[in-house]
């Protein structure tokens, strides 16, 4: 039976649960119906203390592991929350967006490089909204829970998936990049 290791497609059903919370309650669910599922070692984004913790596993192993926050989704980065002018956030009525801009809510912004983030309503002053864009459990310890329900070889389209246009190694003219405009 294959083992999951670099290279091995894998598919897992787990919850995760931020330990010590009031209530017992997943914070995030993959399901045996809408799976985790990834090429092992491919993907960069993938935790480290999470992968090591599965490198080995069969199909049908059942995993039960928690993690430390510097294992997990780190520590809260006070660098992360920043004060933004609460200008930035009228409607198309030039006022503020009070219906998106709320305490709790997620607001969706771009950074100076193009790259859509979230951020966390934290406060709202007469000036200014702080937003939190630490991932919402860094600082904390986690617990995984779930199973191996997948493991094989990657297929060659999973190892090397198409990332859309400029991304196919410079082959977009040899029809690999349909519906790309610009592909010439």
């Amino acid at each position: 039976m294959e083992t999951i290791a670099k290279g091995k497609y894998v598919a897992l059903a787990y919850k995760i649960f931020v330990v010590g919370a009031e209530q017992d309650v997943p914070v995030f669910e993959f399901t045996s119906e809408h799976p985790d599922a990834f090429v092992f070692g491919n993907d960069l984004s993938m935790i480290e203390g999470f992968m090591k913790n599965i490198e080995g596993l069969k199909e049908g192993d059942k995993f039960d592991f928690t993690l430390a926050p510097a294992e997990a989704f780190g520590e809260k980065n006070q660098d992360m929350i920043i004060p933004i002018e609460k200008d930035i956030f009228k409607n198309g009525d030039g006022e503020f967006d009070t219906e998106r801009v709320a305490l709790g809510n997620y607001v969706p912004m771009m950074t100076a490089n193009g790259q859509r983030v979230e951020g966390l309503v934290i406060e709202i002053t007469d000036t200014h909204v702080t937003l939190d864009f630490n991932h919402q459990l860094a600082g904390e310890s986690v617990r995984y829970q779930g199973e191996v329900l997948v493991v094989r070889d990657a297929t060659d389209a999973e190892l090397h998936p198409h990332q859309g246009c400029g991304s196919c190694s410079g082959n977009c003219g040899d029809g690999g990049c349909s519906g790309c405009s610009g592909c010439n």
